[in-house]
């Protein structure tokens, strides 16, 4: 059976004086402040389906160790085993049972378990004690990022309201199909929506310009508004293929209204939109805009983080 707790310490687990051994020491003093957390993870560990026979395996209190050394060390689990058994202060700080140091597939499967809601209230339970220390006030966090370039064209309202357009003529092709023979009433306006973001390309002079946006805006809308009766016409049809159709709607549908919006804004308007409110792209939705310290905009995902934000 599993247990919370190693139950007696070895006498022999002694930190060493050396900076990191004292380091340890003050964590391990911290854990036994918080018995919570070895609960926590306690019950990460039982929802696994451990048997209540058997070896008893690392305690949650060992398992919860060693995945802090782990991660506040940088180590893989090779790594973390080697200096389970070299280290007398990495003994100390897992309380490890006496002669026995588990191996790098146990401290895996162990430590794969942690949920990620109990990592979060560890890191909570830091914070917490860093601002009653006056340590740290938590405000900001600071990340390292690698930029990558997202696979797109470069984005301008005319190309993504074209985008759009054409998405939305995909869509009520199928809706058609769909149907089973009813008729939707709607009318493919992908040339003339072409035609004008061509046009927009090789335009000069702003009011030339916004008269081509006005009527490539106009267009999109006459897409959405066949969206609309198409939606109305297959409420009543059932099948996988329709939620999926379904599904595509609610994704494209408020992407295609946020490129409506922030055109209105920048062309019409006149307004700089912040790159953060804006759509670079509706089939790589994901991606944002990094502003280099040249001020040269680049794309990336945004997976990547491109600033720091407040905790």
């Amino acid at each position: 059976m599993r247990q919370e707790r190693t139950m007696q310490a070895s006498l022999f687990d002694l930190f060493a004086a050396h900076e990191i051994g004292r380091e340890l020491k003050a964590m391990s003093v911290w854990l036994d402040e918080h018995p919570a957390l070895v609960a926590r993870v306690g019950d990460d560990l039982r929802r696994r389906g451990v048997k209540p026979t058997g070896r008893q395996g690392l305690t949650a209190e060992s398992a919860l160790r060693c995945a802090l050394l782990k991660q506040h060390r940088q180590l893989s689990y090779e790594e973390l085993a080697f200096h389970l058994e070299d280290s007398a202060s990495f003994r100390a700080f897992a309380r490890l049972p006496l002669a026995w140091t588990p191996k790098k597939s146990v401290l895996h499967k162990t430590i794969s378990v942690i949920a990620a809601e109990t990592w979060e209230a560890i890191n909570r339970a830091v914070l917490a004690s860093a601002r009653q220390e006056k340590v740290e006030p938590g405000e900001v966090i600071r990340l390292d990022s690698t930029v990558t370039a997202a696979l797109m064209h470069e984005p301008s309202d005319s190309s993504l309201l074209w985008d759009a357009v054409r998405i939305m003529a995909r869509m009520l092709k199928a809706a058609e199909t769909l149907a089973g023979g009813e008729p939707i009433a709607w009318r493919d306006r992908r040339r003339a929506a072409k035609r004008r973001a061509h046009a927009i390309q090789f335009t000069r002079g702003r009011p030339r310009r916004v008269q081509q946006y006005r009527e490539l805006i106009q267009i999109t809308r006459a897409m959405l508004a066949y969206l609309d009766e198409a939606t109305a016409h297959l409420s009543k049809v059932v099948g996988i293929m329709v939620e999926v159709w379904r599904a595509a709607l609610a994704h494209y549908r408020p992407l295609i209204e946020k490129i409506i919006a922030q055109t209105e804004r920048r062309v019409i308007g006149g307004e700089a939109v912040p790159a953060n409110e804006k759509i670079v792209s509706l089939f790589e939705d994901h991606a944002d805009i990094i502003v280099k310290a040249a001020a040269t905009p680049s794309m990336a995902t945004s997976s990547t983080w491109s600033r720091a934000r407040a905790a």
